[in-house]
């Protein structure tokens, strides 16, 4: 038998071996991210292929990859269908071990794939799905909304045509979560600004033909039909809105989400005029016109990059920002969204911009107008900036704030 003293050596021995073990356990660099939106239909375009290459520019910037880590990066396309996009987030997480699903376009997907990657403890990296109601009273520990919402949408283009003498709306409304809060938000800042809501009209989603929605919007008199839809949804209703004669008839068209992939297939002839709202936008500054032209010579037809695609790269950044200042991957989702909001967000298409409590990043908006054809000064010279929205202005207040995450302050 072994004496005590050398027994209690031993053990000692195993108890430190196996302390020294655990740290091993967190210091795990193996991340995997899943890139989840439409890829082939509505809003491919301002997502789609796109999307994935924008999150790998992020990979490869964040120079995890030269430090050891690997980090993976697949798609999924969820169809723009709630019941597919959570089916496709249950096997990422469960089955392929994937950390983080970035993206999600399409609100009504993102609220439903929130509470599948709260349930399991993973991220959600949202870019693409407009609900400020992510953020809102459908917050949670794990998601994080990093480029825009309907809140900034309505209090950017919303306000600024209240004020400049459209005071009554009629809304064209993408019938599903997304569509319903842009008008609800829209039309509170129509109503608080001393404007009216004549009427609105709701309309399936991938909609080819307006004809019926837009005698409606023509038929109420409204100063300004609000356009709250997205994608081709959009661009079909403003060309078929030029058929129509709409804006020739006085009416003015509020494109309250606009991306420059939509511009870009309406042609300045048709788009030029109209205002919206971004917090993105290629030509800002020699950062941002750097970045886009890497990403320009890598992406799908050679596209400028969307806000929501910019969007996606912020958010990758910086979710592997805090994996490395967390001194790896502690396959915790709701530690490493903590630490994404100890820390603040800083990368060169939005500059530094700290995530808020309720998962809310706080960016800048732009209120931007279409150039005419002869103000163009080359390919994809498309905008010309009104106002700049302070981060304040375009969020929600806290005050304001349904999150359980958010303490109110006496």
């Amino acid at each position: 038998m072994l004496k005590p003293t050398l027994r209690s050596h031993l053990l000692a021995g195993v108890a430190l071996a196996a302390a020294l073990a655990t740290p091993a356990l967190a210091m795990d660099k193996t991340v995997k991210i899943g890139v989840l939106n439409d890829m082939s239909s509505l809003y491919a375009d301002i997502g789609g292929p796109n999307s994935v290459v924008a999150v790998k520019m992020a990979v490869e910037d964040s120079g995890l990859l030269k430090k050891g880590w690997t980090i993976d990066v697949v798609s999924g396309d969820h169809q723009n269908k709630p019941d597919v996009g959570v089916n496709i987030a249950r096997k990422w997480i469960d089955t392929e071990k994937v950390d983080a699903i970035a993206d999600v376009p399409n609100s009504g997907v993102a609220l439903a794939v929130s509470n599948v990657v709260r349930e399991k403890n993973a991220v959600l990296l949202n870019s693409g799905a407009a609900s400020a109601d992510l953020t809102d009273k459908a917050c949670s520990p794990n998601t994080v909304s990093f480029t825009y919402d309907t809140y900034m949408l309505a209090h950017g283009t919303g306000k600024a045509l209240v004020k400049s003498g459209g005071d009554t709306w009629f809304f064209l409304t993408s019938d599903y979560a997304f569509g319903h809060a842009l008008e609800r938000d829209t039309a509170e800042v129509v109503k608080a600004n001393g404007g009216k809501v004549l009427g609105d009209v709701k309309h399936p989603i991938n909609t080819a033909d307006f004809s019926s929605f837009l005698l409606q919007a023509q038929a109420s008199k409204a100063k300004v039909i609000g356009l709250a839809n997205a994608g081709g949804d959009t661009t079909n209703a403003i060309k078929q809105a030029a058929e129509f004669g709409v804006v020739a008839h006085g009416q003015k068209l509020a494109a309250l989400l606009l991306f420059i992939n939509d511009v870009h297939s309406l042609g300045l002839k048709t788009a030029q005029g109209l205002s919206f709202t971004e917090s993105f936008y290629w030509n800002l500054n020699d950062q941002t016109r750097a970045w886009s032209k890497r990403f320009a010579e890598r992406a799908n037809k050679h596209q400028m990059p969307s806000m929501t695609q910019a969007g996606n790269y912020a958010a990758v950044l910086h979710y592997l920002k805090a994996l490395e200042a967390l001194g790896g991957n502690p396959h915790d989702g709701a530690k490493v969204v903590a630490k994404m909001k100890e820390i603040v967000a800083d990368d060169p298409l939005f500059g530094k911009a700290p995530v808020r409590e309720d998962g809310r990043r706080m960016v800048k908006a732009y209120l931007f107008e279409v150039k005419k054809p002869e103000e163009s000064k080359g390919p994809w010279d498309y905008y010309k900036t009104i106002a700049t929205i302070s981060p304040e202005d375009a969020a929600r207040p806290l005050s304001e704030s349904q999150c359980p995450l958010v303490k109110k302050k006496k």
